[in-house]
C-alpha cells in the first residue's frame, strides 16, 4: 500500500525531489549584524581595496597623498621647529642630514619649513574642497530633481555667482576680514568654485532622475531627500569625487598664490610664502646659490597637485559598477563558494 502524496495548500502535489525540499529548509531569517558588517566591510573594504591595487595611477596617487599627509600631521612631532640663525645660511641640499634639503639666507632648514608649512595647506585644502563640493551637490541635485521653480530660483542664484569675479572678490574679503585660520582661508577661496560643480550636476540629474529605479522610488513613497540621499547622489559620486579632489587641488594653488603677491597675511610658513622671500632674496638670478629655496616648495606644489589628479583620475574606476561586479565575481570564483557581499 503506497502513501498518498501530499497535497499542497494550492492545491498540487508535494514533491518528493530533494532540491525542493532544500529549497524548503533553507533560512529565511534576515542577516544578522555581524552578517551585515562582514558584507559591508567585503563591499567596501576589499573590493575597493582590489581595485586600487589594480591601477597604477591610483597606487600612485594614493601614496603621493598619504605621505604628504604623513607630513603635515607626524612631520611636525618628528622635525625642529625652523628658527632664524639655526643654521649656517645659504647651504646647498643633500650636504648635511640635519637639513638634508639645505637652508635659506636666514639658516632656517628647508625642509623644516616645508613640513611646518603642509598642516596649514591640507586645512585650506580640506576646508575648500567640503565647502565647495558641499554647496555644489546640495544645488545641483535638488534643482535638477526638483525642477520647476525650486530650478529656477537655485540656477539664476548660481548664474549670479558664477557671473562674478572670482579674484576680486577673494582679494576683497581676505582684505577685509585677513583671514589666520587656514580653514577660512579655504572657505573663502572656495566661494567661486562651486557654481560650475553645480550646473554640471544639474544636467546629469535631469537625465537620472527619469530612470526606472528612481520612478519606482517615487511610486513606493520615497521622500526626495531618501531618492537624492539613495539613488541619485551614489550614481554621480565619481564624478562628484573628481572635482573634490580638483576642488582641493584649486584652492592650494590659490592660496600659494594668493600668499606670494601678498594678499594673505604671512601668519605661519606657507609655500608661497617660502616662494616669495625666496624670489625677492635673488633665488632666481642667483639660483645656483638661493635656487633650492624655490624649486623644493615649488616641487612640493607639484607633486601634490600630481596626487590629487591621479587620485581623482582612479576613483572612476573604484566607482565603477561593472568593475567592482567583475572583482566581486572573480573573488568569488576563487573561493569556490557564493560570494558573501550579495544581499539575499
Amino acid at each position: 500500500m503506497t502513501d498518498k502524496p501530499e497535497i499542497r495548500c494550492d492545491g498540487g502535489e508535494a514533491s518528493d525531489n530533494p532540491i525542493f525540499e532544500l529549497m524548503a529548509e533553507k533560512k529565511t531569517e534576515p542577516p544578522t549584524v555581524k552578517e551585515r558588517a562582514s558584507r559591508m566591510f567585503y563591499d567596501y573594504v576589499v573590493v575597493t581595496g582590489k581595485i586600487v591595487l589594480s591601477d597604477v595611477r591610483t597606487v600612485i596617487g594614493l601614496s603621493i597623498i598619504t605621505a604628504i599627509i604623513l607630513m603635515g600631521t607626524v612631520g611636525p612631532h618628528f622635525v625642529t621647529k625652523p628658527l632664524i640663525g639655526m643654521y649656517p645660511s645659504d647651504i646647498g641640499p643633500f650636504q648635511s642630514t640635519e637639513f638634508i634639503l639645505g637652508t635659506d639666507k636666514n639658516g632656517q632648514s628647508i625642509a623644516a619649513q616645508i613640513v611646518y608649512a603642509t598642516p596649514a595647506m591640507l586645512k585650506m585644502a580640506l576646508s575648500g574642497a567640503v565647502v565647495a563640493t558641499g554647496i555644489g551637490v546640495l544645488i545641483g541635485t535638488t534643482a535638477g530633481y526638483k525642477g520647476g521653480k525650486v530650478d529656477t530660483v537655485l540656477m539664476t542664484f548660481t548664474d549670479i555667482v558664477l557671473t562674478m569675479p572670482g579674484l576680486p572678490l577673494i582679494i576683497l574679503l581676505a582684505a577685509i576680514y585677513q583671514p589666520k585660520n587656514p580653514f577660512v582661508v579655504g572657505f573663502i577661496l572656495a566661494i567661486d568654485n562651486w557654481p560650475g560643480l553645480a550646473r554640471k550636476l544639474r544636467s546629469q540629474v535631469l537625465t537620472i532622475r527619469e530612470e526606472s529605479y528612481v520612478e519606482a522610488s517615487r511610486t513606493m513613497g520615497f521622500s526626495s531627500k531618501e531618492i537624492l540621499r539613495g539613488d541619485i547622489v551614489p550614481q554621480l559620486m565619481p564624478y562628484i569625487t573628481i572635482n573634490s579632489a580638483n576642488a582641493a587641488r584649486g584652492v592650494i594653488f590659490e592660496s600659494v598664490g594668493l600668499y606670494y603677491i601678498g594678499v594673505l597675511p604671512f601668519t605661519t610658513v606657507n609655500w608661497g610664502v617660502m616662494m616669495k622671500m625666496a624670489y625677492d632674496n635673488f633665488a632666481v638670478t642667483n639660483w645656483h646659490l638661493r635656487g633650492h629655496w624655490l624649486w623644493f616648495p615649488m616641487l612640493t606644489l607639484l607633486a601634490l597637485s600630481i596626487g590629487l589628479i591621479l587620485f581623482s583620475q582612479g576613483m572612476d574606476r573604484v566607482f565603477n559598477p561593472r568593475l567592482r561586479a567583475r572583482h566581486s565575481s572573480k573573488s568569488s570564483d576563487d573561493d569556490g563558494d557564493e560570494p558573501s557581499h550579495i544581499s539575499p
